[in-house]
């Protein structure tokens, strides 16, 4: 027991550490406010992107598309109408980071293609190891990329992953909101 308890500072104090050398994104909802550390290190190109699409405003006004209790939330480049804002040229997968999705990780979406992210993420809202790279994979084409975890305001995410579901965009109604969550803004800071 006593073992546990100290991998578990251990865990938090690197997570305290990383915090506080990484860039942060914070993510205001019309629920409240997630703020999420960067991993730079590990994700360099996912997090360049995430920082690019931040700054120019791209997320602001978008919604939370996709709530899987469980599992994951999910945004990016929705409006509350269902359209899709446009998004730049996919970037390399940096799956095979040694970073997993864990409970608060948060990810790069896809499509089956490997190098097919824009700007779509989502939040881990239990331990999806599933979603890992694949370790017989050499060739960084299995996972999905994780680039940094929160912080604060993981209730926050958990609040969102309860709403009531119906709503229309680009996932079932069972998965959409049926009351648009709005991301008001994401803003960087700690560069």
């Amino acid at each position: 027991m006593r073992r546990i308890a100290m991998i578990a500072a251990c865990l938090v104090a690197g997570s305290a550490a990383l915090a506080q050398n990484a860039p942060t994104a914070t993510i205001e909802t019309s629920m409240g406010t997630i703020t999420i550390a960067l991993d730079r290190d590990k994700a360099p190109q996912t997090v360049a992107n995430f920082i690019a699409y931040a700054r120019e405003g791209h997320f602001d006004g978008t919604i939370v598309y996709r709530v899987e209790p469980g599992f994951v939330i999910q945004m990016g480049s929705y409006a509350a109408d269902g359209s899709a804002r446009p998004t730049h040229a996919p970037i390399p997968l940096e799956a095979a980071n040694g970073l997993s999705n864990l409970h608060g990780s948060v990810a790069m979406a896809r499509n089956d293609a490997p190098d097919s992210a824009t700007a779509e993420f989502f939040i881990d809202l239990s331990d999806n190891t599933a979603l890992d790279h694949q370790r017989l994979d050499n060739g960084n084409t299995t996972g999905y990329a994780v680039f940094g975890h929160v912080v604060r305001g993981m209730d926050v995410a958990d609040r969102i992953a309860g709403v009531p579901t119906g709503g229309q965009g680009p996932f079932p109604p069972q998965s959409t909101p049926l009351t648009p969550v709005v991301v008001k803004t994401v803003t960087i800071a700690g560069e």
